[in-house]
This record gives structure tokens, sequence and C-alpha cells, in this order.
């Protein structure tokens, strides 16, 4: 996370700690069940108390960190239901993002988006699984970032923080259903209706898509799968 560290965009310090932080969780390092403590994410970041704490409390406050009894800091617990309310919303903004996108994806946006799905596809063939998470974000968000969005990126970016540290579980599912070789690349069929300009169908493949994510979570924690089933007509 040090690339960031004298990054000019960041005008303060809590602001570049608190960047960090969200890419960290975007990235899978924050592992469900672990917790740290303050003072080991500042040593880690190389900073002081102070921007970490105020960052952490942006964090709790979007729901993707908790502050424990012992003050020690960890991922909120997952349930059935949490899963099924993140992931309906998800579906509902993302299908919104993406269709008011569509009609701003020029020629030189989808080769940014075949590159960006190329980089997910070696992740997924190279083991790599922190990249494997953190890419399907950046995919996700490159296409919706071409619509401009103001209001929907950061209730997207709230719920991506909410189910990245569980989304390490869901890649055992996709190397052992060996997915890419079936044709079952829901980014490529995302990058034809956009090819496409089809409105309809970019929406029904972002929502299978978000879909297939909350089955593999599902399938991981061994809970029903029978909840998912209304975001197939949301």
């Amino acid at each position: 996370m040090s690339d960031s560290k004298n990054n000019p965009e960041f005008k303060t310090q809590q602001e570049r700690v608190y960047h960090q932080l969200r890419e960290a969780i975007l990235r899978g390092k924050f592992k469900p069940g672990n917790s740290v403590t303050l003072r080991g994410i500042a040593a880690m970041l190389d900073v002081s108390l102070m921007p970490v704490r105020d960052s952490l409390r942006r964090l709790t406050t979007e729901r993707a960190l908790q502050l424990l009894d012992n003050r020690r800091i960890a991922v909120p617990e997952m349930s059935p239901e949490k899963l099924e309310e993140i992931y309906q919303a998800r579906t509902a903004l993302e299908c919104l993002a993406a269709t008011r996108a569509l009609p701003f994806i020029d020629d030189k946006a989808i080769a940014e988006l075949e590159e960006l799905n190329n980089r997910h596809n070696l992740a997924i063939s190279c083991g790599d699984v922190e990249n494997y998470i953190y890419i399907n974000f950046q995919f996700h968000r490159k296409i919706y970032s071409y619509g401009q969005p103001q209001a929907l990126m950061p209730l997207i970016e709230s719920l991506w923080l909410q189910i990245a540290p569980f989304m390490q579980s869901i890649f055992a599912q996709i190397k052992e259903a060996d997915a890419l070789s079936q044709g079952n690349d829901q980014h490529r069929q995302a990058l034809d209706a956009i090819k496409a300009k089809d409105a309809k169908l970019l929406e029904q493949v972002i929502r299978a898509d978000i879909l297939d994510g909350a089955i593999g979570l599902q399938q991981a924690k061994g809970w029903p799968l029978s909840g998912h089933t209304s975001l197939l007509n949301a």
C-alpha cells in the first residue's frame, strides 16, 4: 500500500490513510475472524495513531470494519440475511450505474475494460487471490465511472467494502469449477453487451455476475441458496 504514500492527490495524511485502508479491505487483506490493533495498523502504514483512529472511525461508520470491546478492529460478521440484503442492494445500484454509463463507453474505454478483464483472468489462472478480488472491483468501477456517477459510487463502494473480506472463499469455487474454460466469464459477456450497446443485456449480465458471487459465498458458507432467487427477477 506504500504506492499511495506520497500521492499528491491526498491533501492530508488522514485522507491518505483512509484510502490505504479502503484499498486493503477491497484487496481482501482484512480476514474475517481476525482482529488487529490500532497500533498494529499505524505501524503497518508508518503513521501516528491519530490518522488511523480517524480513518477507522469513518470505516466503522461505513460498516466496513467494527471496533471490538477490547479495542481491536475486525471485519463485521456476515449472516445469510445480511448477504441477501447486500446483494439485492448491489443489483439495484450497479445495474443502474452500468446502464447510465453505457452511452459514454467508446472504443478507448472498451480497450481499457478489455485490459482489466485480461488481468482478472490472469489472476484467476495464477491463483492470485488478492488481485482476483481487487481487479474484479476495478472492472466494475471502471464501467460505472464512464457515467460519472456522483451519488451512486459512494453507495456501491460502501457495499463492496462490506463484502470484499469474504470474497476469498469464492475464489476456490471458481478454480474448482474451472469457470473460465466453460465460457462462464460474466465480464466477457458484459463486454459483449457494451460493444453491442445493449442496455438490457448489460443489466442482465451485471445482475448475473452479482448473483454468481452471492451463490459462491453461500456455497462456501454452507448456507441455503434459495433466498437469492429474487435477484433473478430484480
